[in-house]
């Protein structure tokens, strides 16, 4: 049999027909393979943000529309706890599951995690998760055994110092463990890439937020965690009362208020803005009913960069703020949507801490949680169920002295000083703690007095001494 040569008309003609099949394939939604069973986890974490700074927890000076969706589609926590009432030891206990007695970080000194510390990117990629961190870090400086990426995080951009994370304009960030240079200049700038920024080009948090988008997008075809780890609100302290940095204040320019609480209203709704794109992203690449999203703080609201936490009334029904480990300095929003799993429009007073939520997403991806954590899995309270109540709950604070604090049922009782007597407080009743009950309730203040005696495991790093103020 003789070949046939196809005829250059017809060639061209299934050319063109391939090639527009292939484009309109390419326009539809990515969905999600159907080997893919475990949800996707967005975990966002806001930087000194307050209890009251959401229009959802009662925030009457600006309005939040993204987040209080988030918190219509979804549940709204109002007894969840950050890891501390600062940053870093915050972060570690996020990270490791493990209270401020026993995670490595306990305070803003540079320590960095080390190989033996098992995090919740470790446990979420030994699943299968792509796992990435974009934003903050502050727990190992670069060449350290705490980096991003050698802590289990596939992909990194952002700051890794805490004092380089203070400035919205900084000079550079990270990519991995590459230097990505920015167009700020900093003529001020210190070794640990702090200062102010004289031309103001590159707005880290506008960075961020694309890079979260195009995360989303590059990994849809595989389960993946994204650590968004803002910085807003937190202040450039290194500016001083002009320490509130935003490109713009929009439309909080005209209101008659101090400049730091038109900046701070701009940052909170810049964020929310963006976190509206994130959920818009979401339901685009139809990955919105197979994606588990948390949103909280690391802290309750700061008093830096010119800002007053009274203004806004940040703390809302708290007392304290950041450095505080009254209710206002440790307790935060915390926001759950997850479609099909958790309750729309649902509040939920459940208690639960920054240590439970390495424990709850390995229960989420379907593994073992590693030994020896503080945390217990509330992925039943995600779901609506009930709980028992949570194990004790301690916080250490290194700075001004040493200070403790537990949380026992209802019961909260705050040490401020070692030697000091106990004061007591039942949140039941007295969610601002206004009323000590220590003199009426012996029997409380020995069972937690009991418990202090264990609460916290010797660390020379950490002695309960004086941290450095950061």
């Amino acid at each position: 049999m003789k070949n046939q040569r196809v005829p250059l008309w017809l060639c061209l003609s299934l050319s063109l027909s391939l090639s527009l099949l292939l484009a309109a394939f390419a326009l539809l939604p990515a969905s999600v393979p159907a080997a893919q069973t475990k949800p996707n986890i967005i975990f966002i974490h806001a930087d000194d943000l307050g209890y009251g700074d959401l229009s959802c927890y009662g925030q009457k000076n600006f309005r939040t529309p993204n987040l209080d969706r988030l918190a219509a589609e979804g549940t709204r926590f109002t007894q969840y706890y950050a890891g501390s009432t600062v940053c870093a030891p915050s972060r570690s206990a996020l990270m490791t599951g493990q209270h401020t007695g026993h995670t490595r970080i306990r305070g803003n000194a540079r320590y960095p995690l080390q190989p033996e510390d098992v995090t919740v990117a470790e446990v979420l990629k030994a699943a299968g998760y792509r796992t990435g961190l974009i934003g903050k870090w502050g727990l190992g400086e670069a060449g350290s055994t705490g980096i991003p990426n050698k802590q289990g995080f596939d992909y990194f951009f952002g700051y890794l110092n805490q004092r380089h994370a203070h400035n919205y304009y900084p000079t550079f960030l990270w990519r991995n463990e590459t230097q990505v240079k920015l167009r700020n200049l900093v003529p001020d700038e210190d070794a640990e890439g702090s200062g102010n920024s004289t031309n103001r080009v590159d707005y880290t948090h506008d960075l961020f937020a694309e890079e979260a988008l195009q995360f989303i997008a590059q990994n849809r075809p595989q389960p993946f965690f994204l650590y968004l780890a803002f910085t807003i609100p937190h202040a450039n302290n290194e500016a001083k009362a002009k320490g509130m940095e935003v490109p713009e204040l929009g439309e909080f320019a005209a209101k008659d208020w101090p400049a730091p609480e038109k900046a701070k209203a701009a940052m909170i709704t810049l964020m929310d803005r963006d976190v509206g794109r994130l959920l818009d992203r979401l339901k685009a690449l139809n990955l919105e009913k197979n994606t588990l999203v948390l949103f909280t703080s690391d802290n309750g609201p700061h008093k830096e960069g010119g800002a007053d936490p009274a203004f806004h009334d940040s703390n809302g029904p708290l007392r304290g703020i950041k450095r505080d480990l009254t209710e206002g300095g440790i307790r935060v929003p915390m926001l759950v949507r997850w479609p099909g799993q958790t309750k729309a429009g649902a509040v939920s007073q459940t208690v639960w801490a920054h240590w439970d939520v390495l424990p709850t997403l390995a229960a989420v991806a379907g593994v073992k949680a590693p030994d020896k954590l503080d945390g217990i899995s509330l992925l039943p309270a995600l779901r609506g169920k009930k709980m028992p109540v949570h194990p004790t709950l301690y916080w250490e604070f290194h700075e001004r002295g040493f200070a403790q604090a537990v949380r026992m049922g209802n019961w909260k009782a705050i040490r401020n000083n070692p030697g000091a007597p106990l004061e007591l407080y039942d949140l039941q009743t007295d969610a601002g703690e206004q009323t000590n009950v220590a003199d009426k309730h012996p029997e409380i203040l020995q069972q937690i007095e009991n418990y202090l005696k264990t609460a916290r495991t010797p660390s020379p790093l950490w002695p309960g001494q004086a941290a450095p103020n950061r």
